[in-house]
Parts: C-alpha cells; structure tokens; sequence
C-alpha cells in the first residue's frame, strides 16, 4: 500500500479532525491499515492469537493518541500518548514474533514503522511534561525517517 494512495481513500471527516495533524496520529492509523492486511497471513495459518494480539496492540495505538489528544490537561494528554507508546512497544514484539510467517521484509519495515511512532511519541510526552523524564529518556532510537517508511510499504500476499 502505498502512503499517498492510503492518505488519498482516507474521509473528510478524519481528516479535518484536529488530531489529523499529529504525524504520530497519521503514522500509527496508517500501521493500523498496514497491520488489518497482515492479519490475513497469519489467520490463514490458523494462529488466531497471534493475529488478534498483533491487531489489537498496533490498532490501539491511533486511537490512545486520538483519546488523549482529547483530554483538557497536558498530564492527561501525556498519560493516553504512554498508553499508546505501551501498545507501540507490544506491537513491535507481536510483529518480531510474526516474523516466521510474514517474512523479515515486512517485519522489518513494521518493526522500524513503530519505532519511529515511538520517537515522536516520546517527544509528544516529554513535550506534555514539564518535569517528566521518560524511563527511557537516554535511549536514543536510530529510528529510519518515517517519510521513507510510509513510501516503501511492503504487503502482506495471501497464500
């Protein structure tokens, strides 16, 4: 799925929804399409788990950062981006252990996706707290530019 195409069937009403101006709100929405179609592999393997699991880590991702973009507080805010930045880590380990059945292309470009989401939520959460330090606040991600990521998509192919 190519970004540009994805970005053009997405409708008005997201769109012109303020959250829509997060990059980390487009990038994880984005994964979460990516992610419906890679389910399709791994259901067809019979590891119903593993699909639900992967779905339902990386598809909670957009809508924590939805929920907190909502919230009237920056602490509220930050809390609902550490969710979402939970749920990127979790999708990140679901997608290691898909590996085996989607094949190291997609899930390298998958793993590398959701760690760029996680730099920007990082920032999104720092920017939200004052005196906040992030348990990880020394990690330094060697994060791929997201740009490249959402260009160079590869597909999940049903056998």
């Amino acid at each position: 799925m190519k970004y540009q195409q994805w970005i053009n069937q997405i409708p008005i009403e997201i769109k012109e929804d303020a959250v829509w101006s997060l990059k980390a709100y487009q990038a994880a929405l984005f994964a979460a399409d990516l992610c419906w179609l890679d389910t399709k592999p791994i259901i067809n393997k019979k590891m119903f788990s593993l699909s639900d699991q992967l779905y339902r880590s990386v598809g909670s991702i957009s809508a924590n950062i939805a929920e907190g973009y909502s919230r009237h507080s920056l602490k509220e805010q930050a809390r609902f981006y550490e969710i979402a930045l939970g749920s990127t880590r979790e999708g990140k380990d679901w997608y290691f252990k898909s590996r085996h059945i989607l094949g190291e292309e997609i899930a390298i470009h998958r793993l590398k996706l959701l760690t760029s989401i996680a730099k920007l939520l990082l920032t999104m959460i720092n920017e939200r707290r004052n005196a906040y330090h992030a348990k990880d606040e020394k990690v330094i991600y060697d994060a791929v530019p997201l740009d490249e990521l959402l260009l160079n998509a590869p597909i999940s192919k049903v056998n």
